[in-house]
């Protein structure tokens, strides 16, 4: 293995670039190995080597690929471009072969989880280094000899966090990639393994709701808050949405409610005495769904139904759940806690399969759609991420390759 450095600044970041491309590359002689092809290929990664703030531990990796027409070993130029060092690194890598299964990543969003993982404050942690981006779509480029379940021209997402979807192309295992239909949007597609799921699983799985229904919500112009409007309105349900006041709150209430969302209120409206008004027309609400902490949990609480439940599945304000000892005794009020990645550990991967055909059918019928959206191509992947981490930002920003 050859390793060449430039130094441009600061050289004692140097050993580290090489020591990360180093475990990466030896990581993907194994586990995320390329295809050859006929002309060079251009194949870029976003990886990061510590854990932290991503707009410094996140590196972009270019790479060409040069190889034989047919599966081989091709050869593999990797430049790494930091304001620190430019790292150039040689070496062979296996051929597609067995199980594995070659995918070109066509998008992959920037969820708040792909942040956490990256910051070290997750559940789940990959072994570093490691590719960023937990949910994307990919399409099947060639499939190994022993793969019975996707052909080339297949639309892919991931069967589980932590696969590393922010690159243009890689190898992967079969049983790690589940297919998805592609008589659906790209953005939808792309959006589908996380938000949705968890949308669906909440309002189907701690209360047995009936049409007519109500769910309460915070963080309701986030992307599972859109899905829980959308799908709770596919469900008969009606929904009040909580969100932070900000300057262009008609704007954001407006889209909501094109979404189906029945009442939108802002955290001191939903604190207000005239709230009460609203249960006239609707039961009280027995499920809430919280993704704040806090004050604003502690506002959900105070308006379930008594025997209600409130799911616990983020925690925004970086702030505990508090619940007086009267909620608990005299309303009968549950606390519960959903995590999708525990659900999927919980369950078959035909189960899941089936809740995405679910979600796939919602699709189709016009029922659920992609959250608000901002195309970003990967290389500017440092704008994407400074504009996930805004406060107040609605759009989902979906890198694109």
């Amino acid at each position: 293995m050859l390793v060449s450095q430039r130094l441009t600044g600061a050289r004692a970041r140097a050993p580290l670039l090489a020591s990360l491309l180093e475990a990466w590359c030896r990581q993907g002689r194994t586990t995320s190995s390329y295809s050859a092809f006929s002309e060079p290929s251009r194949v870029r990664a976003l990886v990061y080597g510590n854990h932290g703030d991503p707009a410094k531990v996140i590196h972009g990796i270019d790479a060409c690929l040069f190889g034989r027409t047919t599966w081989g070993y091709p050869h593999l130029v990797v430049l790494v471009h930091t304001s620190a060092a430019t790292v150039l690194m040689n070496l062979e890598l296996t051929a597609v072969e067995g199980s594995d299964v070659h995918v070109k990543m066509l998008a992959a969003p920037i969820n708040p989880s792909d942040i956490n993982m990256i910051q070290g404050n997750y559940g789940l942690l990959p072994k570093l280094p490691a590719v960023g981006g937990n949910e994307g779509v990919g399409q099947v480029i060639a499939v190994g000899s022993s793969v019975s379940g996707l052909k080339p021209g297949d639309w892919v997402i991931p069967a589980n966090a932590g696969l590393g979807t922010w690159r243009t192309e890689a190898v992967f295992s079969e049983e790690a990639l589940i297919g998805v239909p592609k008589d659906i949007p790209l953005q939808s597609a792309a959006t589908l393994g996380v938000n949705p799921c968890t949308a669906y699983r909440m309002l189907v799985d701690f209360e047995q709701l009936q049409p007519g229904d109500s769910v309460i919500q915070n963080a309701s112009n986030s992307g599972v808050g859109q899905a829980v409007i959308q799908i709770a309105s596919a469900l008969g349900l009606k929904t009040i949405n909580v969100i932070r006041d900000r300057p262009d709150i008609k704007k954001l209430t407006d889209r909501l409610k094109d979404l189906g969302a029945d009442y939108v209120l802002t955290e001191e409206e939903l604190r207000m005495p005239e709230t009460k008004n609203i249960f006239k027309d609707l039961p009280l609400p027995r499920l809430a769904l919280n993704c704040v902490g806090g004050k604003s949990s502690t506002e959900l609480l105070r308006h379930l139904a008594p025997g209600g439940t409130m799911v616990t599945y983020g925690g925004m304000a970086k702030q505990p759940v508090t619940a007086s000892v009267s909620m608990l005794i005299f309303k009968d009020l549950k606390l519960r806690g959903f995590w999708l990645s525990q659900w999927k550990k919980n369950h078959s991967p035909d189960e899941f399969k089936g809740l995405i055909l679910i979600l796939c059918n919602l699709i189709r019928q016009g029922q659920l759609t992609a959250p608000a959206w901002s195309g970003v191509p990967l290389q500017d992947y440092q704008q994407a991420l400074e504009a996930s981490m805004k406060p107040f930002v609605s759009s989902k920003q979906i890198l694109t390759m």
